[in-house]
């Protein structure tokens, strides 16, 4: 048998010893995974964004999952392996809270646990009429057919919500749809079937901004007059923005107030050591890297920043990242990336 060469020996020795060193360090980090949303959708990119620009960086591979919106979100984090964060509209998770005031169980095993890492930014909510309907102001949708959206789904909730806020009943049975977004403004100017369609995007939406230039000859978007009474009731949860015509040149020629949510970035109450520890680097590696999310990542990046505000009643922040985010969210110019954290091995 020929002996290989002294120094031949020392280089596939060191070969091997690197490939364990790195075999060892893909053992170290953790997989962890992020609710989103459609694939589409604002939730799903912003996810992405997480998992590409800080999870690296705190030594996690962070995955985004598509799903039909926060209902699911919540149940795969409370349940589902490896899902350890997951982004949320605000007013689902407050109506899960409220269910749970009531003495709903299953409501209070879902959402007890919970806390927030981050409030994010703010989805607008579109309600979307044909452009010779006879109503201008979400207000004036009363007794409307409307397609809520896919059950289940954010803009199904949400259109429930604003309704009920709005006029102190439910949507009739025979009054709403849930129609897939693209379904229902097929119907809305076709068969007629639908009279307004609810959908929750933040902005630009690509399903409106991708529409041809006519379409601003057949559907128009549904004001909100903050000075009408009925609007005074659904401040309570959600705010008022405006839809940029500039993001939709096609179908606006002048601004649109309208209502939004805001979407929350969601942990569960951890308590083993090793998961804290991937949390905490997970926070430190999010100020770090939070300019480039602004540069780089979605647009709505530039509506989030890092100052912890007050939260409202029942909901709580996760203590292990608190202090970290706090810390960061002195001064709101996150700075660019640093020196890498350093790694915790998981046992």
């Amino acid at each position: 048998m020929k002996l290989l060469p002294f120094g031949h020996c020392l280089a596939l020795a060191a070969f091997a010893l690197t490939g364990l060193l790195n075999a060892d360090a893909a053992l170290a980090r953790a997989e962890y995974k992020i609710a989103t949303g459609p694939e589409q959708g604002t939730a799903f990119r912003v996810g992405r964004d997480l998992g590409k620009w800080v999870a690296p960086a705190a030594d996690l591979d962070l995955t985004a999952l598509p799903s039909d919106g926060s209902l699911e979100n919540i149940q795969r984090l409370r349940y589902e392996v490896g899902v350890k964060f997951a982004l949320v509209q605000s007013d689902v998770y407050q109506s899960l809270l409220d269910r749970a005031a009531t003495g709903d169980r299953a409501a209070e095993q879902l959402i007890r646990p919970l806390r927030i890492i981050l409030p994010l930014y703010d989805e607008e909510i579109y309600f979307v009429a044909r452009a010779d309907a006879p109503f201008n102001y979400v207000h004036e949708i009363r007794d409307q057919r409307i397609n809520a959206g896919p059950q289940k789904s954010d803009s199904a909730l949400t259109a429930a919500t604003v309704y009920r806020a709005l006029f102190g009943e439910r949507i009739g049975e025979d009054r709403i749809s849930n129609f897939s977004n693209e379904e229902a403004l097929i119907r809305l100017v076709t068969d007629k079937s639908v009279d307004v369609v609810v959908l929750v995007a933040g902005q630009p939406s690509k399903l409106l901004a991708d529409m041809k230039p006519e379409a601003g000859k057949y559907i128009k978007l549904l004001h909100v007059d903050p000075k009408a009474p009925d609007s005074v009731k659904v401040a309570k949860g959600y705010s008022t923005q405006i839809i940029r015509a500039a993001n939709y040149p096609h179908l606006l020629t002048d601004d649109v107030p309208a209502l939004a949510v805001k979407s929350v970035l969601v942990t569960y109450d951890y308590d083993v050591k090793n998961t804290q520890s991937n949390m905490i680097r997970f926070a430190r590696s999010l100020c770090q890297n939070f300019a480039r999310l602004k540069q780089e990542g979605h647009a709505k990046w530039q509506h989030v920043n890092l100052e912890l505000p007050s939260l409202p009643k029942g909901w709580s922040y996760y203590p292990p990242v608190e202090h970290e985010l706090r810390s960061c969210g002195k001064n709101s110019r996150a700075k660019m990336p640093g020196k890498r954290p350093n790694a915790v091995r998981r046992q």
